[in-house]
């Protein structure tokens, strides 16, 4: 797998994915390339065993969790709080893992529509959503929801805007941003239409949409 994330890193995000979901054709392994501190690491799970995702943040050192599958709000606390979950494992590793400082990042896929209902058992336990756009695959479909949909949004949570977003939408996501439904729009998650290949990202589209953000 060919991946620049060290290219990508010079162009100063504010996160850096990282997808370990083995399936993926952007599953990354191997060493962690050096990163500024300024840049938050982030693993991509998808429902993972919880010793499988501490082991991962505590080898790789990450930032920030997030989490594409059917996660439950209680898997999500006891990322939070893995002293509170029985196991020969998940307490070998607390001293290991700063679990207390990681960022939860939990995804919801949109369609057409969306039951909001469904965020409130994740309130307490998420540091933030992300609203990716349902399709065959848990991530990098590579096309986009209406995002007239989070006119609806009901919390103060800060949230990712994922889902098939690429320079072809460039308008669309400047009227978005400048809308009040951006208001609690942490950040705009990009992958697949910013690939030469899969892992792959083309640096000259990145820096056009840095310039539009």
């Amino acid at each position: 797998m060919n991946h620049n994330p060290t290219e990508v890193a010079q162009l100063q995000p504010d996160y850096l994915g990282f997808i370990f979901w083995e399936p993926s054709s952007r599953y990354f392994s191997g060493a962690m390339p050096e990163l500024p501190n300024s840049i938050k690491k982030v693993g991509v799970f998808v429902d993972a065993p919880l010793d499988e995702v501490l082991a991962k943040v505590d080898y790789y050192q990450l930032d920030a969790v997030q989490l594409h599958g059917n996660e439950s709000a209680e898997y999500c606390k006891s990322l939070r709080h893995p002293e509170l979950v029985s196991g020969s494992h998940t307490s070998e590793m607390l001293n290991q893992v700063q679990h207390d400082e990681l960022d939860i990042i939990k995804v919801f896929s949109i369609k057409d529509d969306f039951d909001f209902d469904v965020l409130k058992d994740y309130e307490e336990v998420c540091d933030y959503f992300l609203f990716d756009t349902k399709g065959k695959l848990p991530g990098g479909n590579g096309y986009t929801f209406d995002w007239s949909v989070l006119e609806k949004y009901p919390s103060d949570k800060p949230y990712f805007l994922s889902g098939g977003i690429g320079l072809d939408s460039k308008e669309e996501l400047k009227t978005f941003i400048e809308s009040p439904t951006s208001k609690h729009c942490h950040a705009i998650d990009v992958n697949s239409k910013f690939e030469i290949e899969p892992g792959l990202k083309n640096i000259e589209h990145l820096k056009t949409l840095k310039a539009l953000l």
